[in-house]
């Protein structure tokens, strides 16, 4: 060991020890605050499940590549990462010998033509990453981007740190060549011999340069242990984690979508007949009030921007980004970590749980972000401003797109659930839709006795349950569809074609309330839980004596399919619900319904959020329109997953949007570019918010917004429109 290698040697070494101990230090720090949260014992079951999606997810890295050029780069720097940390570790050895490698595999030709095309690849894809993060940087003209708010020197930082690391790791390769210590033939490393080729025969080299690598890497490590909340670099670690102890592994989307996860305390569904305000957790009202995995979601957050990128709030100038949200949580949690370690903390009446000798060594830091309220205004000093917590559609673009499976939606319910059963604090006119499902049942006030005028002026009788002796199918008409004028011509569209198809199905009338998703939505889980019950106890009568695979029911409105579907098992209904469109697209299928007379003048579709994103039901309603129009479907540049909000999710279809664009001008303008004359539609919700635009923009006489079963109702019965529509009854007060 010569002169140069005794030095190499002795610095790598310390910068490593220093690095290490900052890096355990920083791993003990940040398992302490997510340990600060709630139980989530539901996040142990089916590890099976939980590994496999993991290994796909992040092997296969499928949620990445839904932006294909970003996802291929990224998915060679990760394995680069990965693979290459081995040539890291071989850097130690060459630092005290010139011809230094690997035990056993370091001498393998497939070893090195695999970290050859790795590193090759790897750079390729860093130097991708770095021109997308500069080209989209959010001081370029031309407005914010997905990385406005992103702490872009954390980004820059590590993205130079991989350059660097892979360009050092193939000029120790040249040095090697250069001085004839390298064991691999040129037809596995080529680039590494055409390196080696133009460098000099230096035989300190290759330790001076392992040494350098060595020093950017430990720098690296040194400089994320300093920063716990860098999560642009400590996700290549929590990612792992994050995504194993998603909620629902086995979905094929971001697990976060379809059902909100139940209200909990210490773990455990609350029961409203015997919660107790003063002893359970009613929503979340202090950032230790999420579950431990809420507290890893936020550490996990890579600041990628992709979830702002999608979320219509965002996109139309509200205060809302799911990522900014996210991070202002995240270093909440982590600025008042040091005085919730110390033992300190609010218990649910308000009280200080720490004595004052526990916080006396606390930081004033901590203690002044301990006294944050986690949702207030700018004057209250609240983590998230009141206006950003009721932007939210809960459209799950945010979830979807996360490619660290972060639950967005979840996270805003449960704040919003505090606000409004504790605080009482929410959009005064979302009072009034609260007030109607409380006392009449459904958001609009509209008397219960009303429910079945929709059947008026329909040639066929509408069967009840309890009238026939048996049905397939109960037909949910919902709020809207029962009450809201638009809608109503969807339901009897609906009624009618199952008529033609000679399908058997029976309706509550007078007996179906409210599904009670725009209560839980809202964050009332009483009102929820209140309507849910009902409704369950209805249906199961209703179905009584049936098994599970027998109690069918189709609904016309996303929400009630999503609600009645993924969240009514929570409260003991088990049942098969399907889309209207689901249900049309079989039936034309096996012939039960035969469009005659396609509908010309193009046709653009809208997916609504809760039947395509939550539920991924995307190929019904276009199979369904395939077979009644004229020509191809014109697709709107945003469909499918990426579809955009029309804005009434989350209960926003009553609430008024003050701040910014409004999200249905937004998707309305969308449609129109498209040159189509019909929007069709597969949600109540929807045809309102776009019909309201179309309005808005005095298209109305050139654009008309129509579900997709009245599309196919005209080409099944080009010489007749649903019967009654022209007795649409308004809306009763």
């Amino acid at each position: 060991m010569g002169s140069v290698q005794i030095v190499t040697t002795i610095l790598a070494a310390a910068i490593t020890a220093v690095a290490v101990g900052l890096a355990v230090r920083a791993v003990l720090k940040m398992v302490a605050v997510i340990r600060l949260g709630q139980p989530a014992p539901e996040r142990f079951a089916d590890p099976g499940a939980r590994t496999r999606t993991m290994l796909v997810e992040t092997a296969g890295h499928t949620r990445m590549l839904k932006w294909s050029v970003v996802g291929a780069a990224h998915w060679f720097v990760m394995v680069a990462f990965i693979v290459l940390s081995l040539l890291v570790l071989e850097a130690y050895f060459e630092v005290v010998s010139t011809g230094g490698g690997l035990p056993i595999i370091g001498h393998w030709t497939i070893f090195g033509l695999a970290t050859e095309v790795i590193g090759v690849l790897g750079l390729v894809g860093i130097l991708v990453l770095m021109a997308i993060r500069l080209r989209n940087r959010p001081s370029r003209p031309g407005g914010r981007s997905r990385f406005t708010g992103s702490t872009m020197w954390q980004g820059y930082f590590v993205e130079w740190v991989v350059l660097l690391v892979l360009i050092f790791g193939f000029l120790i390769r040249g040095f090697k060549v250069a001085t004839d210590h390298f064991e691999y033939p040129v037809w596995a490393t080529p680039v590494s011999h055409a390196i080696g080729n133009a460098l000099p025969a230096w035989e300190a080299g290759v330790s001076v340069a392992a040494l350098i690598k060595i020093v950017i890497s430990m720098t690296w490590l040194i400089v994320i242990s300093l920063n716990v909340t860098m999560g642009v670099a400590w996700h290549r670690f929590l990612a792992f984690f994050n995504i194993f102890f998603k909620r629902e592994p086995a979905k094929p989307a971001g697990s976060g979508l379809g059902a909100l996860r139940p209200m909990t305390s210490n773990g455990k569904p609350l029961d409203f007949e015997e919660a107790d305000p003063e002893k359970d957790q009613f929503g979340v009202a202090q950032v230790e009030q999420f579950t431990w995995k809420g507290l890893l979601d936020f550490s996990t957050c890579t600041e990628c921007g992709r979830c702002q990128s999608q979320c219509p709030a965002w996109n139309t100038g509200k205060p809302l980004s799911p990522k900014l949200l996210v991070l202002s949580l995240r270093d909440h949690a982590y600025a008042k970590a040091p005085y919730l370690l110390a033992g300190g903390g609010k218990d649910l009446t308000g009280e200080e749980k720490a004595t004052a000798a526990q916080l006396a060594h606390v930081d004033v830091l901590a203690l002044a972000e301990a006294d944050k309220p986690l949702v207030g205004d700018a004057e209250s000093g609240g983590v998230i401003d009141p206006d950003v917590l009721w932007s939210c559609t809960t459209c799950g673009a945010c979830v979807e797109q996360c490619p660290v499976d972060i639950e967005h939606v979840d996270h805003i319910v449960d704040m919003r659930r505090y606000q409004v059963l504790i605080e009482s604090s929410f959009p005064s006119e979302a009072g009034v839709m609260l007030r109607n499902l409380e006392n009449k049942g459904n958001p609009w006030g509209a008397p219960q006795s009303t429910r079945e005028d929709w059947t008026k002026g329909l040639d066929f009788e509408v069967p009840r349950v309890g009238e026939v002796d048996d049905f397939e199918y109960l037909f949910w008409v919902g709020c809207a569809g029962a009450f809201e004028d638009r809608a109503k011509k969807t339901t009897r569209a609906v009624a009618t074609l199952l008529h033609e198809a000679g399908v058997s199905f029976a309706i509550l009338g007078e007996g179906e309330t409210c599904s009670g998703d725009p209560a839980r939505r809202i964050g009332n889980e009483f009102v929820f839980q209140m309507l849910a019950q009902q409704n369950v106890e209805t249906l199961n009568e209703a179905f009584e004596g049936r098994e599970k695979s027998k109690r069918k029911i189709v609904a016309t409105c996303p929400h009630c399919f999503n609600t009645l579907g993924n969240e009514y098992g929570q409260l003991g209904g088990e049942f098969e619900v399907v889309h209207h469109t689901q249900l049309l697209a079989h039936l034309v299928a096996t012939g039960k319904l035969t469009p005659v007379q396609p509908v010309d003048g193009g046709v653009t579709y809208h997916d609504p959020c809760y039947l395509g994103r939550h539920n991924r039901v995307f190929a019904p309603p276009r199979e369904v329109l395939g077979t009644a129009i004229s020509g191809e479907l014109t697709e709107m540049p945003r469909n499918s997953e990426r579809s955009f909000c029309c804005g009434a999710g989350g209960a926003r279809m009553w609430m008024e949007e003050k701040i910014g664009k409004r999200i249905n001008v937004e998707r309305v303008e969308e449609a129109m570019a498209t040159g189509a004359r019909t929007v069709a539609v597969g949600c109540p919700f929807c045809s309102t918010m776009l019909s309201d635009g179309v309005n808005g923009k005095g298209a109305g006489e050139q654009v008309e917004v129509i579900d997709v079963a009245s599309v196919l109702l005209r080409s099944v019965r080009p010489e007749q429109q649903a019967p009654g529509d022209k007795e649409a009854e308004p809306v009763a007060g």
